[in-house]
């Protein structure tokens, strides 16, 4: 206003305008700290951990995530932090939830002890909300959720499908298994689904046999429609053997071989994979995750505990570093998902189950053998489902 006041009178004009604003923008002032401060003095305080709504607006502003090409986060990244003991866990019993297969019931087939049930995930800068089951089904009343990928893809699914039953025990539920599993909760229309594909990209029969075939994704209709998609891959690119991996040579592009590196498999399987989802998906309709590296335990060098794996472990490791480092699958994951044209968010989630030596079914799986692949139920695919979560209601 000064500026436009002086372009129009004299230097005379000028003068006498500059006291008037100033006595207008000090009162303004006053008035405005007054008011300011009666507001926040009549104000309610609420504690930053009593209840989940407190860390709504915490969580909203600071989920890492990918978006694009530029990796964004605000302030406080939910995927670094410890693990801490918390007699409030688990969220629930095994034993009162219809959807835990046996490979992932630790404490039906016999684990003696409980302490790794009761630890729960704290960033270093901020709290991962609590789950409540009721809210978000409420949020996603009406809509499909689906989980694609492997075995630790179902792992997550059926931890999601407990966690939500066993706030809400009563409530009417659909169950269906196979290729296309889902649990469907009647009474407010969400689905959450699970499709088995290990690979991402097709395992096609040809003459030869049966080919993995990294450019080539035909089931890809079967993900479209879906509110929230939750894509994992990369445990079966580790398996070796005709029998092991489920196929017997591999495609790349007009190149047919018996075998190739995994890394470099995994690389163009992936990249397939942004494609079809950059092809595909609609941001305004559907919600990309993608199940960030899930670790397993067999080599206890690792750790700094030579000779030992996952089996007899009874307590997460202290701090939030992993000694052997990020393995090199997380990296290819990171590089694809920079370079991809939709928005993915990623459950980083690698790291913090790198520090849960003691969660797998090891022994206690029902399957016989030594598991450090996978993950008790309950237990830390509960704490992904949490990151989920906070992800959703960002």
């Amino acid at each position: 206003m000064m500026e436009a006041a002086g372009r129009r009178g004299t230097k005379y004009r000028s003068q006498q305008v500059a006291p008037v604003l100033s006595l207008i923008v000090i009162t303004i002032f006053f008035f405005s700290s007054l008011f300011l401060a009666t507001a926040e003095s009549s104000s309610p305080h609420h504690s930053s951990i009593s209840d989940n709504n407190n860390h709504l607006d915490d969580v909203r502003y600071n989920v890492t995530r990918l978006k694009g090409r530029k990796q964004t986060s605000g302030g406080c990244n939910l995927f670094q932090g410890r693990w801490v003991a918390d007699s409030s866990y688990p969220l629930y019993d095994s034993a009162a939830c219809p959807f835990v297969d046996d490979e992932f019931d630790c404490q039906k087939f016999g684990r003696p002890d409980t302490q790794y049930l009761k630890y729960s995930w704290q960033p270093d800068s901020c709290n991962l909300p609590r789950f409540d089951g009721g809210d978000f089904l409420e949020r996603w009343r009406g809509k499909k959720l689906m989980f694609v990928g492997d075995s630790l893809s179902l792992n997550m699914w059926e931890s999601l499908s407990c966690m939500i039953h066993a706030s809400l025990p009563n409530a009417r539920t659909k169950y269906v298994r196979g290729t296309l599993a889902y649990v469907n909760f009647v009474d407010y229309g969400v689905t959450l689904y699970m499709y088995r594909t290990p690979y991402l990209v097709d395992i096609i029969q040809e003459n030869v046999g049966r080919v993995l075939t990294l450019d080539s994704i035909r089931a890809g209709n079967a993900w479209k429609g879906m509110d929230v998609l939750v894509f994992n891959s990369w445990h079966w690119w580790t398996h070796t053997g005709a029998k092991s991996q489920g196929w017997d040579y591999i495609r790349d592009g007009s190149s047919l071989s018996k075998d190739m590196n995994r890394l470099d498999a995994f690389n163009k399987g992936l990249n397939t994979w942004a494609k079809w989802v950059d092809n595909n998906v609609d941001p305004a309709k559907t919600k990309v995750f993608f199940q960030g590296i899930s670790p397993t335990h067999y080599q206890g060098q690792e750790w700094n505990q030579p000779k030992r794996t996952c089996s007899g472990e009874a307590e997460p490791l202290s701090g939030s570093i992993y000694p052997a480092g990020s393995p090199p699958a997380a990296a290819i994951v990171n590089k694809v998902l920079m370079t991809m044209k939709k928005q993915v968010y990623l459950l980083d989630i690698t790291t913090l189950s790198q520090l849960r030596k003691d969660a797998h079914p090891a022994a206690y799986g029902g399957g016989g053998g030594t598991d450090c692949s996978h993950w008790c139920l309950p237990g830390l695919p509960d704490t992904w489902n949490q990151l989920l979560y906070a992800a959703l209601i960002m």
